[in-house]
């Protein structure tokens, strides 16, 4: 595929982070890049204007929510999901092998594929690899995940590793289906929290890894030491010529040693989530505006911030909005939260290739660390 690859740009020689260019049909993407999470075909909240004023190169949607309301067909009717939803540059779809591990209660796992049990109606759904791959072809992204299982922290070893086999099994299947030139699809490591399976996965996987490589099954509520040790077991073998794809992370200390770790994509919806709910995510830490002490406290969001929130609004106001449950509060911290990680992301970039990585890693904490778990290295 001519138009869809990657090519790094500068790497640091102290750290496992590495700048590039990821080229796709929608656009090219700096890395190391942050996704926001459009799980409906939207970013909850933000207008796509507004997702290119905060720096956002590249949103996810959700394969398993679009396939129940309203329809891959309906979706691909509308001429794909860039149409369907208005948005011009590059999408990632995954292939809803996270709701195997998320609605576990509501499914029921074989071998050939996975009975969803509906969290709309209750209605059965049969998704195989296979059907996977036809609803992320019907969709229509940039962009497409391989069907995976994911599987729960804490499980022991062999319960991991028969989830890790069934991963590759798939694998293979959905790369058999999959024939539209258009679509980069990107196997996913499995493993659990076992170094010796993260590393046989990977192993497994990475003939498949033309356009890129998933590293899934990771901030499923282990530590996040425990996270750092799976990305440093993994970074000595990870692929070189492809963007490496941290999936559903983005705290931004997690997003600082993940860079850190070689790691060139990551997607979450915790921008967005915790906006609706009142935090905001700024240069000196959070800041949870529904609190009292900002009641009477003008001063904006984040002074280092230039993002329409922050220049526009005062804590007082945003507190005011979320607490009588007005939109613009939820809207105002999201567009802030999104701007936030993409310029984290865009400092990274730019120390990357500056040579100045871990002054920019050793900065962030120092302004940050009260709210984030410190690393080892740096205490």
């Amino acid at each position: 595929m001519k138009n869809f690859y990657y090519e790094t740009v500068a790497t640091d020689k102290h750290t496992g982070a590495r700048a590039g260019i990821l080229h796709t049909p929608h656009g090219d993407i700096e890395t190391p890049v942050y996704m926001p999470v459009g799980t409906q075909a939207t970013v909850k909240g933000v207008y796509p204007k507004d997702l290119d004023d905060a720096g956002a190169q590249i949103i996810l949607a959700n394969t398993y929510h679009l396939y129940m309301r309203p329809g891959d067909q309906i979706v691909k009717q509308a001429g794909g999901l860039h149409k369907f939803m208005n948005y011009h540059k590059p999408i990632l779809t995954d292939s809803g092998g996270f709701q195997v591990f998320s609605l576990a209660k509501l499914n029921d796992i074989k071998e050939d594929g996975v009975t969803f049990h509906s969290n709309v109606d209750g209605s059965k759904h049969f998704i195989t690899p296979e059907k996977a791959i036809e609803i992320e072809n019907n969709l229509g992204a940039d962009i497409i995940m391989a069907f995976d299982e994911c599987s729960a922290y804490g499980v022991d070893y062999n319960r991991a590793k028969k989830a890790m086999n069934r991963t590759h099994n798939w694998l293979e299947r959905c790369y058999n289906y999959h024939k539209v030139e258009n679509q980069a699809l990107f196997p996913i490591v499995q493993g659990n929290m076992f170094k010796d399976l993260r590393l046989e996965s990977l192993n497994a996987v990475k003939p498949f890894a033309k356009y890129g490589l998933g590293i899934g099954g990771l901030s499923v509520g282990e530590p996040k030491s425990v996270m750092y040790e799976m990305l440093e077991a993994m970074y000595p073998e990870l692929p070189t010529n492809v963007p490496r794809y941290l999936m559903g992370v983005g705290s931004p200390d997690c997003l600082i040693e993940g860079v850190a770790r070689g790691v060139d994509m990551f997607d979450c919806v915790l921008a967005t989530r915790i906006a609706r709910n009142g935090t905001a995510l700024t240069s000196r830490g959070k800041v949870v505006v529904r609190n009292g002490k900002y009641k009477d406290d003008f001063t904006p969001l984040d002074s280092e911030c230039n993002c329409y929130c922050c220049r526009n609004y005062s804590k007082a106001y945003l507190r005011h909005m979320i607490n009588v449950g007005e939109m613009m509060g939820g809207m105002l911290l999201s567009l802030h939260n999104i701007t936030f990680l993409t310029n984290l992301m865009k400092g990274m970039r730019t120390a990357i290739i500056n040579g100045d990585f871990l002054d920019f890693r050793r900065e962030f904490y120092e302004k940050y660390g009260e709210y984030c778990e410190i690393p080892v290295n740096l205490k």
